[in-house]
């Protein structure tokens, strides 16, 4: 008796394994039930605010290769820079994407920044949709709750996640150097 239930577990472990394969749920940083990433890094001792500074200016220019992007703030006295981050997302093979448009604010001292990534909007562009940007939280919230906008909506936020990933590495690149 003792060996046929182990055969049929070792006949159902399979079947388990399988049912556990579903993908990995998106995990975004929020705040007050919005998208809001914000992370502090700690660098070599030796790096000073005006080099850390410089670093992160010329990463903004080069980190957004969109339209609409733009920096607004370059404060080197206290050590920021603010202005809007773009990412493109394509979600499906017939030519659909979103313009993600956000607000990108870097605050350097010595050894040290912090990097703020808030107020996310959306912009749909496909035919018989309004092209026009919206904020993605509704959205984030609707397809967290199993209530997907549209069958691309899983493609858009597994997007907008690897990117920021993206993001995040490439400015602690740079400013490790």
């Amino acid at each position: 008796m003792l060996k046929k239930l182990f055969i049929l577990l070792l006949i159902l472990l399979p079947c388990i394994s399988m049912a556990q394969g579903r993908a990995l749920p998106i995990i975004m940083q929020m705040r007050n039930g919005k998208i809001y990433f914000d992370n502090a890094y700690s660098l070599s001792a030796n790096l000073k605010k005006d080099e850390l500074y410089t670093r992160a200016l010329n990463w903004f220019k080069n980190a957004f290769p969109y339209p609409d992007k733009s920096i607004n703030i370059t404060d080197n006295k206290n050590g920021e820079i603010s202005g809007t981050g773009v990412f493109k997302i394509i979600t499906s093979n017939t030519g659909h994407y979103y313009w993600i448009k956000f607000t990108v604010n870097i605050v350097v001292h010595n050894a040290t920044y912090e990097l703020k990534a808030f107020d996310f909007y959306e912009k749909p562009i496909e035919n018989g949709i309004s092209n026009e940007y919206s904020k993605i939280e509704y959205r984030w919230w609707d397809f967290r709750q199993g209530k997907p906008w549209s069958a691309e909506d899983g493609t858009l936020f597994n997007g907008l996640d690897k990117d920021i990933k993206v993001m995040l590495a490439s400015l602690e690149t740079d400013m490790s150097k």
